[in-house]
């Protein structure tokens, strides 16, 4: 009840989803791993679900205090990635892999092109415009692609499962990935239980349509030694094509996103909390009651004030972002569910595989990608890579 409440008052105030930061719900994943104790009630529950559910509608995004969060851990990842990207452009180029479209290992800077979305950009207020180019630019980051968690035997999207690609030189590196990455993992896949109940569907609508999905670890890493001038643009505006995105605490902001109704957002990851933000599958599973959210990341005075900070310490200046992109398994079958399948859906969002959405031919942010056009709904509603 107090789901269903919360979730069809989700355009009023945003006061009524609760604790917050900068506007964007936090949802307690503690909470929910008790679920089954005595320690919380269950109205706590259901409030906490109401928020999951409520701001992935309204912000496409939303905020995620886990207990197995450790800040020590996104340190030693970041510290992992800048010890990497650190290494010389020729060693980096053997970790790439271009027969598979850069699915797995790194990518290198000036690959992964965004979807022209330069009509949605021009109608946005000045206020909320992206700096992104029109027509788009080839991103100047770079990307490390790591799968995380099983695969399946058998499958009919073979890029999508390939083995991973381990850098030499870094003896630390699979263990600090499969750590990481699976902690990430772990969260996103509460925060997907979480959001099921608070859209009245079962516990495990979309976690069980998780299991053995293409999950992939997938930091970006931007030198800005070379692009930290105010205004770069590091990815440029676009939406992901996965389930769901989740991100820590990088050490150079510059992240904005864009709510359903088009107000652009600067996002601080609170201490203690990860950022998760709905992608293409997300939409195409709820018929559009949940939208990819826009986003991209750009070089801001606060980025350049933490180069001083880092510069002064004698740390890396590489921004990197610790991403990973959940899936639904490449097999299934991609269509709304529950409440949210109809006749109307099934004509803007008819079924698919899964796999289809996620294969290089359907990763609009990578310059080898086709331009494929979406279903008519979801080019018309406000609301990334990879992305589109």
């Amino acid at each position: 009840m107090a789901a269903a409440a919360a979730v069809s008052s989700v355009d009023e105030s945003v006061k009524a989803l609760g604790d917050s930061f900068d506007g964007i719900p936090v949802i307690d994943v503690g909470a929910w791993l008790k679920k089954d104790g005595a320690e919380v009630d269950a109205e706590t529950i259901a409030t906490e679900c109401a928020k999951a559910a409520a701001s992935l509608r309204k912000y496409g995004c939303v905020f995620a205090r886990d207990p197995a969060f450790d800040s020590k851990d996104n340190d030693r990842f970041l510290d992992t990635l800048e010890k990497y990207f650190e290494t010389p452009e020729d060693a980096r180029m053997k970790d790439t892999h271009p027969e598979l479209s850069y699915q797995v290992g790194a990518t290198p800077a000036f690959t992964e092109l965004p979807r022209n979305h330069c009509d949605r950009m021009k109608a946005y207020k000045d206020t909320d415009k992206p700096l992104s180019e029109c027509p788009p630019e080839k991103d100047c980051k770079w990307r490390f692609f790591w799968r995380i968690g099983e695969r399946p035997a058998e499958t009919k999207f073979g890029e999508l499962n390939a083995a991973p690609v381990v850098p030499e030189g870094i003896p630390e590196w699979t263990d600090v990935m499969n750590t990481w990455g699976g902690k990430l993992l772990g969260c996103v896949t509460c925060v997907a239980q979480m959001a099921a109940r608070g859209f009245g569907l079962e516990d495990d609508a979309f976690s069980s349509r998780m299991d053995m999905g293409p999950h992939l670890l997938a930091p970006t890493a931007t030198d800005l030694k070379r692009f930290g001038k105010e205004g770069t643009v590091c990815a440029g505006y676009h939406r992901d094509l996965n389930f769901l995105t989740i991100h820590g605490k990088s050490r150079f902001p510059g992240l904005y996103v864009w709510t359903r109704e088009g107000k652009k957002l600067a996002v601080r990851v609170p201490e203690g909390c990860l950022l998760v933000q709905a992608g293409i599958q997300a939409e195409y599973i709820t018929a559009g009651h949940v939208m990819a959210g826009y986003h991209e990341v750009v070089v801001t005075p606060q980025t350049l004030e933490a180069v001083e900070r880092a510069t002064a310490a004698g740390r890396s200046i590489w921004r990197i972002s610790s991403t990973l992109f959940s899936h639904m398994a490449s097999d299934g079958m991609l269509e709304p569910i529950g409440k949210f399948a109809s006749e109307e859906a099934a004509k803007d969002y008819p079924p698919s595989w899964w796999g289809t959405r996620s294969r290089p031919s359907s990763r609009q942010s990578t310059s080898r990608a086709t331009q494929r056009r979406p279903p008519p709904r979801r080019e018309r509603s406000s609301h990334a890579h990879p992305g589109s």
